[in-house]
């Protein structure tokens, strides 16, 4: 992709960005705060954490996503039983009695990982290590992952037993953590209106991979201002209890706070919230509108947050008041 200059490049990426959204609306009704964050994450380079319960189309959603970007789409079901190799690939014997490596479903653009937190934590760390090395190593031999590569994990809020959470180091690589809420009353008569109907919708490619690492590289180079930078790290910092800038609130309610990689985040995830909107900078609004996403799965409330019902919402959106 060839532009005369980024701010070209920017006006483009809105019009892309607007087709794409409307693409996906054909087939995901609502959710469309769900499926900007997920984008988001997508073209700042970062992996995201789906919370939801059953039956709200998280794997519909990701698949959709998936086929409008022109990405290849991969949906691993995590179960107690799951071994790394499962995930990974194997080596095994050919006909020439050769080993030969059989790629596993990691190999795709985009992985959904569902219920990653019902498998061990092997077989959680075999996928981690992907997300962050984006390759695999297998029998001694290091393999390349697909360019672009995203990891969009789904976790149910219910039925925990049996359950192997995620730490919360294996936890802060995930640059989002969304929440899918229930549709409203109107969606949700949409949703039932256009599913138990005999229509069949087809979806177009908006983009292609070559696309998006070009969008993915101007993200980079978007220009922030230091008090737009200084604003994303010092709220960053406002959550640690130990730290001189925090507030009453993190003293009392927070146990653990966010880390570094929280700054580099709200910074990215600025950047690309800024784009979308045919901005070419961030501004701090702009920090603000990705802050609960990348803070809510990095904040550890103590006994007292949860005995009084301080969610962590409350608290993450309390530091952006301040």
């Amino acid at each position: 992709m060839e532009f005369n200059s980024e701010k070209e490049a920017v006006d483009h990426f809105v019009k892309q960005f607007g087709a794409l959204q409307k693409e996906i609306s054909k087939v995901i009704i609502g959710q469309r705060q769900v499926v900007d964050e997920v984008l988001i994450s997508i073209f700042s380079g970062g992996h995201s954490l789906l919370l939801g319960v059953p039956g709200l189309a998280k794997t519909l959603l990701v698949n959709t996503i998936a086929k409008s970007l022109g990405l290849s789409f991969s949906r691993i079901q995590f179960t107690p039983d799951l071994m790394p190799s499962d995930i990974v690939g194997a080596e095994i014997l050919d006909e020439s009695r050769k080993f030969k490596f059989v790629k596993g479903p990691i190999f795709s653009n985009i992985i959904l990982a569902d219920e990653i937190n019902r498998t061990p934590p092997k077989t959680q760390s075999a996928l981690l290590e992907a997300m962050q090395e984006k390759r695999v190593t297998a029998a001694g031999h290091s393999y390349e992952l697909p360019s672009p590569f995203f990891v969009l994990a789904t976790q149910n809020p219910i039925e925990q037993e049996g359950t192997y959470p995620l730490p919360e180091a294996q936890l802060d690589r995930f640059m989002f953590n969304i929440w899918v809420d229930y549709p409203s009353l109107e969606e949700e008569y949409e949703v039932v209106k256009a599913t138990t109907a005999d229509n069949k919708v087809e979806l177009n490619e908006i983009m292609h991979a070559n696309e998006i690492l070009f969008y993915q590289n101007l993200v980079r180079k978007i220009p922030v201002t230091d008090n737009v930078l200084k604003y994303a790290v010092s709220l960053a910092n406002k959550t640690r209890y130990e730290s001189d800038l925090a507030p009453e609130i993190v003293k009392e309610y927070i146990s653990w706070g966010a880390g570094p990689r929280a700054s580099q985040y709200l910074v990215i995830g600025a950047k690309c919230h800024a784009m979308l909107n045919g901005k070419y900078a961030p501004d701090i609004e702009d920090v603000k509108a990705v802050a609960l996403p990348i803070l809510r799965h990095r904040i550890v409330r103590n006994y007292k947050a949860e005995a009084e019902g301080i969610k962590t919402e409350d608290i993450v959106a309390k530091l952006t008041e301040i």
